[in-house]
């Protein structure tokens, strides 16, 4: 599936109170990265680094919840998923052949 298929098939499902139309996907996409990273902390705690099936899968899951804010969060924005991550790949790679892939700061 492409991205930008995705972002419109998924704008069918965007039921939110239309106040709220930024601060809603916003939030709802820390919180799934939060749950994310908090399934990450957890295998590091509990399981030695090691990312057992079932927690794969949850992971998974919640990353597909990621990826439905940051479609909402673009849409409410005007931006097109399909261009924002050619423009992101443009960006890492132009680092990499800088050698500027580490490090800090947007503008290396």
């Amino acid at each position: 599936m492409e991205l930008g298929d995705y972002q419109q098939r998924s704008r069918r499902t965007a039921e939110y109170p239309r106040e709220a139309w930024l601060a809603y996907p916003a939030l709802g996409l820390a919180g799934e990265a939060g749950e994310v990273a908090e399934h990450a902390k957890k295998a590091i705690r509990d399981d030695s680094g090691v990312v057992s099936p079932e927690r794969r899968e949850k992971m998974a899951k919640e990353l597909g919840d990621v990826l439905w804010y940051v479609a909402q969060l673009a849409s409410e924005l005007g931006l097109d998923l399909d261009e924002i991550a050619e423009t992101n790949l443009e960006k890492l790679l132009s680092r990499q052949k800088r050698g500027a892939l580490s490090g800090s700061g947007d503008d290396r």
